[in-house]
């Protein structure tokens, strides 16, 4: 990666509370270490948490899904080298998954985090084999990170 492309990673929480919690999971720097790990070439990446009524508000309006989901991804741009998107993280929906799967909420956030990022970088996982290369990708990333396999039964 050249010396002159910068990510620049912002992030927001939608309410003081979710700030708190967000905050005795992961540290605004460790959050952007994982964004950076996740991302490669500049641009812009925000990452919002929100409570459950915005996310339901969020999937809603732009998947027509009557629930709050985990993440949402909106991509704005994507090229070779420069990414710009929004990354929308429902904290109430993370830390029930976390604790219904039986996994640390650390490293389901770090998951999805990862998850977010590839999705802003046009990974999906709608047909089998993209799911299998975004997967495979996820794993070795959140392996560098010192994570275990999230799609491994806990």
């Amino acid at each position: 990666m050249s010396a002159d492309l910068k990510l620049v990673v912002n992030i927001q929480c939608a309410t003081p509370a979710i700030e708190v919690a967000l905050g005795k999971v992961a540290s605004s720097t460790l959050i952007k270490k994982w964004v950076k790990a996740s991302t490669c070439g500049s641009g812009l990446l925000t990452l919002r948490f929100v409570n459950a009524t915005e996310g339901k508000k969020l999937n809603g309006g732009f998947r027509k899904k009557d629930y709050a989901t985990n993440v949402l991804t909106f991509p704005y741009e994507l090229s070779k080298s420069n990414v710009v998107a929004d990354i929308i993280f429902c904290l109430p929906v993370i830390q029930k998954e976390a604790k219904d799967q039986g996994k640390t909420l650390t490293a389901h956030l770090a998951h999805l985090i990862v998850h977010g990022c590839l999705h802003a970088q046009g990974y999906d996982h709608e047909v089998d084999k993209a799911a299998k290369k975004m997967e495979a990708l996820e794993v070795k990333l959140l392996k560098k990170m010192g994570f275990p396999n999230p799609y491994l039964a806990a």
